[in-house]
């Protein structure tokens, strides 16, 4: 556990400086420093700074997803290529052969899940901080940035006759039981939906016909309905602040992603058909999609900006100056 809490340290810290940083803002314009919605839009405040981070890994995300897709023609082949071989040198060409597609590609496996296993650790540290709220309360100590009297008003701070550190599986004495239940089970509907919705979104609007029928698809297909069961099951255990964290973070990843499949789409997907359509209305020229193919792209521009040959004119030799 010492050694968790080593790791984590650094996290904790920065959760409870973003935290201090809001809570101050807010109660600096008269919000009142021990009311729960004050440290409801300071926990928002929060997702708004780490996911504002995010954004570039959030495109290198959408590039890696992009040539996941692109390469799974590729994958098949190699996969037929090595069909009924079993044999230790046989897997280790395929290996070798799959990691040189992935690098030809300019991606890897672990890309799709980057911006969450970023986002892990702040998830993990602000649990912790939420955990220790009340020890540190009694304690009379602060939590990292967080001073021993903002710990206090975080412990009693509520939201609809809840407080925000009460847990579904959890209440706090003194907590009003049934307004702990209603309003977890709401927001761990929220988180469930909203987690659910992002990755249909993908499926559904930014994937070619030929990624859908992938085998990377079929495991996409199914952390489809896994992965919100397992929020849904871990989020009785999770304070309502929590819950509101996680449920804001899904929001914004819904609506960038939105953004992204609207104006950038996979090039082949039903929202890159949407798109041309759109500008073909506006009477716009077809838009270059992030992620197109390089004999669509890069081979029309050197065509453009090649220089044009220069001939040489013939010289007579027995021409002699005068």
């Amino acid at each position: 556990m010492d050694f968790l809490n080593t790791i984590l340290w650094p996290f904790k810290w920065l959760v409870s400086a973003i935290l201090w940083v809001f809570h101050e803002a807010f109660t600096a314009i008269g919000m009142d420093p021990a009311n729960g919605w004050t440290w409801t839009l300071a926990v928002i405040g929060l997702v708004i700074v780490i996911r504002a981070l995010l954004i570039p890994v959030f495109f290198y995300q959408i590039k890696a997803q992009r040539g996941m897709q692109a390469m799974q023609p590729d994958i098949l082949k190699l996969q037929a290529k090595y069909k009924g071989k079993t044999d230790q040198v046989s897997r280790q060409r395929m290996a070798e052969e799959q990691m040189a597609l992935y690098k030809e590609h300019g991606t890897n496996p672990f890309a799709a899940c980057l911006p969450l296993l970023i986002q892990m650790p702040f998830f993990f540290a602000l649990f912790n901080v939420l955990s220790s709220v009340s020890k540190s309360r009694d304690a009379g100590e602060g939590i990292q940035m967080l001073t021993a009297d903002q710990v206090r008003q975080f412990d009693e701070s509520k939201i609809f006759d809840a407080f925000l550190s009460s847990a579904l599986l959890h209440p706090q004495e003194g907590d009003n039981h049934l307004s702990v239940i209603i309003l977890s089970i709401l927001m761990i509907a929220a988180m469930i939906i909203t987690q659910f919705v992002t990755q249909k979104q993908i499926m559904s609007k930014n994937m070619t016909e030929e990624a859908l029928n992938s085998p990377f698809m079929r495991q996409q297909q199914m952390l489809l309905y896994v992965l919100p069961v397992v929020f849904g099951i871990g989020g009785i255990n999770f304070p309502i602040a929590l819950l509101i964290y996680w449920t804001v973070t899904n929001l914004w990843t819904l609506g960038q992603q939105w953004y992204v499949i609207r104006r950038m789409p996979t090039p082949g997907s039903q929202a890159a058909k949407d798109l041309a359509a759109r500008r073909a209305a506006k009477g716009l020229p077809e838009k270059v999609l992030l992620g197109t193919p390089k004999s669509r792209t890069e081979a029309a521009d050197a065509d453009v900006l090649a220089p044009k040959p220069v001939r040489n004119q013939p010289v007579r030799r027995n021409r002699r100056k005068k």
